[in-house]
């Protein structure tokens, strides 16, 4: 192994390995992915703005999901599209540990988020009377804060170790740049960053598998005891996107990080890793508005309108 230090800011990314006939079907796949993505979640956040009637705590989580997506989409897909149609898959140092940050605090800040959703749904369903009280504008502000901040530090914490190692080699065996694949260039010892990466990793999903699993635990209990036919069907309705929803992030976060240990299978590590960041991102605003009654009737009623005016 070469252990001598490189001093090059511009990095090789290894990407996928594309038969030429499937090239352009792949680039337009996932530009049909990306727009359909950015029109979905641009529009719900313009609605969002836009009505009054919306500005409500529950429909900022919305906003902070829909924000969150297009921040972490915007960052992969471009990139991920010209390496598909280019030979030359070239990106600096400073793009890729930018690309690496901006994807690592989406997946983090996604949690965050969702663990807020599940406290805000435990609330409306087993304290409908106090939830006006409890989840105010202000409360869900200050929660959003939390989950970005906690997010922004962690992630800090996860680049730093990774920026101050020197370099041997320079390309990046993967699709996309990540801490794992930025720390595989080192020849350096990185024990540390692996230590880190677990506890990165351990905090991130204990804490969030373990508030979901708190969360829904106590809506069913609340739901069994009161045998409320109504209760049921508002719980089964507002729960289930967000716990599927969930399970997909989940369990493409887990392959995504078991396959960085398994070499054999590159491509499918990379496949767990894009599917993460666009899978939720474009089924967010179609589960979460069309199934919010309030953003379901808007919806409807802009397009009604606009039926009407042609």
């Amino acid at each position: 192994m070469d252990n001598t230090s490189i001093s090059s800011q511009i990095l090789q990314i290894e990407g996928f390995v594309i038969a030429t006939k499937f090239t352009y079907p792949l680039f337009f796949l996932l530009l049909f992915v990306y727009l359909t993505l950015l029109v979905s979640n641009i529009g719900v956040l313009v609605l969002i703005v836009t009505e009054r009637d919306l500005h409500q705590p529950m429909y900022l989580l919305f906003c902070n999901l829909s924000v969150n997506d297009l921040i972490g989409n915007t960052v992969l897909m471009p990139r991920l599209m010209s390496d598909v149609i280019s030979t030359k898959r070239y990106i600096s140092y400073s793009q890729c540990v930018l690309q690496a940050f901006c994807s690592h605090t989406f997946g983090s800040a996604s949690h965050m988020i969702l663990i807020i959703m599940a406290v805000d749904r435990y609330v409306a369903i087993c304290h409908p009377l106090r939830y006006p009280s409890i989840m105010t504008t202000n409360t869900v502000v200050k929660l959003s804060a939390t989950a970005w901040g906690v997010s922004l530090v962690l992630v800090s914490i996860l680049l730093g170790l990774t920026i101050r190692l020197s370099r041997c080699r320079s390309t990046i065996l993967n699709a996309y740049c990540d801490n794992a694949s930025l720390f595989k260039l080192s020849c350096e010892d990185v024990t540390i960053n692996n230590i880190y990466g677990l506890f990165f990793t351990v905090v991130l999903f204990a804490s969030s598998m373990g508030s979901i699993a708190v969360t829904y635990f106590r809506i069913a209990i609340i739901c069994w005891t009161r045998k409320s036919k109504e209760l049921n069907n508002r719980a089964l309705q507002t729960c289930a996107s967000h716990l599927v929803l969930y399970l997909i992030m989940l369990w493409s976060g887990f392959l995504t990080i078991i396959l960085h240990r398994f070499p054999n299978y590159p491509d499918l590590r990379k496949l767990a890793y894009i599917l993460f960041h666009v899978v939720p991102a474009n089924l967010n605003p179609i589960i979460y508005g069309l199934q919010t009654k309030t953003l379901r009737r808007k919806i409807v009623q802009i397009f009604k309108s606009k039926v009407t005016h042609s």
